[in-house]
């Protein structure tokens, strides 16, 4: 199955949110969805569910326009929707009755996701009555009683402890492996890196970055190199560069212990390491590419640390 986004626009009165969104994702990956606050992820995700309908733009699964009453969609919002003073198991059949699933498998689908999230002994309590991290293992529970083929993620590791955020990494792994298409959003970066292939930045309504994620890390990291000096620390290290080999390199930044560079067009990674080992007293400790984690390249293309 394949999932086609398509130059979507949506406005609000006056005021247009979604300027010509367009990607895509098929089965068995996962895309991470991401922009800052704002940005207009919810309302992709939601036109997309049609929950907002577009001004113009479309939807297509398979070259086919998107119907999604004949798709099962599973969706686990940022802003979590079940019922406090309701029955966990009575709220996940009533949940899964409303999208088709017949008594009989909305109970043994609860039951099964209960189990795999480590709730089931809470099958039979209030809601409110469990913990945060508890409730949230019961909202994912929910969001995939009715086995959906397409399952959105807003912000899942929300309030789970590391045993917690083990369990659900597993199942998002698995529902991978398993040939769903699982829509990512998240603003902690390393989940994403750890389950997406492709993603999809999002700025204002338009799309500011797209693609492979390992490609655009590579393409983000050349022609920058990580440096580090014994006895010279990241402050020294990076006035010495900017002043001694500005016609070599520019500096773009820092981490606690290195200075990150980009050589000039034309100067090549072993100029450069020729230029250092000449300087007298200096001992280069570490001298290789620059590897940017997607926090970074979030940092760069919308300014914003996530």
């Amino acid at each position: 199955m394949k999932l086609e986004v398509k130059d979507i626009h949506k406005s609000f009165s006056e005021k247009e949110i979604l300027k010509g969104i367009s990607f895509s994702v098929e089965s068995g990956k996962a895309l991470g969805l991401l922009g800052r606050n704002g940005a207009g992820k919810t309302t992709t995700i939601r036109t997309i569910m049609d929950v907002f309908h577009a001004n113009s733009g479309e939807i297509l699964v398979d070259g086919k326009k998107f119907d999604p009453r004949k798709i099962q969609i599973g969706y686990l919002p940022e802003e979590r929707g079940l019922y406090p003073k309701r029955k966990v198991m009575d709220q996940m059949v009533y949940l899964a009755r409303l999208r088709g699933v017949s008594k009989k498998k909305a109970i043994d689908n609860a039951k099964k996701w209960l189990e795999r999230l480590e709730v089931i002994q809470h099958q039979n309590v209030l809601l409110e009555t469990l913990s945060k991290g508890n409730q949230q293992k019961v909202q994912l529970a929910s969001t995939l009683v009715c086995e959906p083929e397409i399952v959105i993620l807003d912000e899942p590791f929300s309030g789970l402890d590391p045993v917690n955020s083990q369990i659900l990494q597993d199942v998002v792994k698995e529902l991978i492996a398993d040939g769903k298409i699982v829509i990512f959003s998240s603003h902690q970066m390393s989940y994403v890196e750890e389950f997406c292939e492709d993603i999809v930045m999002i700025n204002a309504g338009e799309v500011v970055l797209d693609g492979n994620l390992l490609e655009i890390k590579k393409e983000y990291g050349k022609n920058q190199l990580i440096v580090s000096a014994i006895d010279k620390d990241v402050d020294t290290l990076s006035q010495m560069l900017e002043t001694q080999f500005s016609n070599m390199v520019a500096v773009t930044g820092s981490t606690k212990t290195e200075v990150i560079v980009k050589l000039v067009d034309g100067v090549t990674r072993m100029d450069f390491f020729k230029g250092l080992s000449d300087v007298d007293g200096l001992v280069i400790e570490r001298f290789e590419t620059y590897k940017p984690s997607l926090n970074d390249i979030f940092v760069a293309k919308v300014g914003e640390e996530a």
